[in-house]
């Protein structure tokens, strides 16, 4: 049912992408706060950026989808520095109306339209706070939108959505594919999921025997089961 869209629990998404939960919650599930304080009457409601891909269906808990995870990767990083979420949401208004699509900063059009959409974006909200300075603002965008965050994906056919997420690089074995595992970090070459290296690893002892004992249970590279295992600590230190 849920093949090719992946589904991800608040705190694996966090971990995931370095993001806190509270963060994700309010970016996708929006949030509301008071004018005024104690006055009931200045309550604002601020809707999610967009809707997410599970937004329809019926979990126990929050989740969101593989599209989801990828899209926040670039907020975080506009949030990192320093623009503020009213400027995102417009330029995610206007790059969705513009590509057609509903998570338009992943794609590689983005690095390139993108530049224009920040701007009007920026001018937009100098019209309306005066305090801005748009040239200093509008030089930080090369700095956001970073060749890393687009190497490390794969594309579908027509690079209309993002299809697969290297998260530890090119160079490490280690996939995020919506089509397979749910989602779930895998090794690409025998889809095994890096949590259950992971797990077996620290049953077997945490030692160069457990390695070993690990790769022959799984039929996984020696190599491979090493950086799953190294991913998964990462995982265990990143942000909550």
């Amino acid at each position: 049912m849920y093949s090719g869209t992946g589904i991800y629990s608040i705190p694996e998404a966090s971990q995931l992408i370095h993001v806190k939960p509270r963060d994700i919650r309010r970016w996708l599930f929006g949030y509301h706060y008071r004018k005024m304080p104690g006055e009931a009457g200045s309550r604002v409601e601020m809707a999610p950026l967009w809707e997410h891909e599970l937004v329809h269906e019926d979990f126990d808990e929050d989740v969101i989808g593989f599209r989801d995870l990828v899209e926040l990767r670039f907020i975080r990083e506009f949030i990192q520095h320093g623009v503020p979420l009213q400027v995102i949401r417009r330029c995610l208004t206007t790059a969705s109306e513009m590509f057609g699509v509903s998570h338009p900063m992943s794609l590689p059009r983005f690095k390139t339209d993108g530049r224009t959409i920040y701007a009007e974006a920026l001018h937009e909200e100098q019209q309306e706070n005066s305090l801005v300075d748009l040239k200093s603002r509008q030089s930080v965008f090369k700095d956001i939108i970073k060749p890393s965050l687009y190497e490390s994906l794969d594309y579908d056919e027509h690079q209309r959505h993002a299809s697969r997420w290297y998260p530890a690089g090119r160079k490490s074995p280690i996939v995020i594919d919506p089509a397979r595992q749910f989602g779930a970090p895998i090794i690409e070459a025998t889809a095994t999921p890096t949590n259950a290296l992971y797990q077996s690893y620290l049953a077997e002892g945490e030692d160069s025997k457990a390695l070993t004992i690990t790769s022959r249970i799984f039929e996984v590279p020696l190599k491979s089961v090493t950086a799953a295992i190294r991913f998964e600590e990462q995982l265990k230190r990143a942000v909550h």
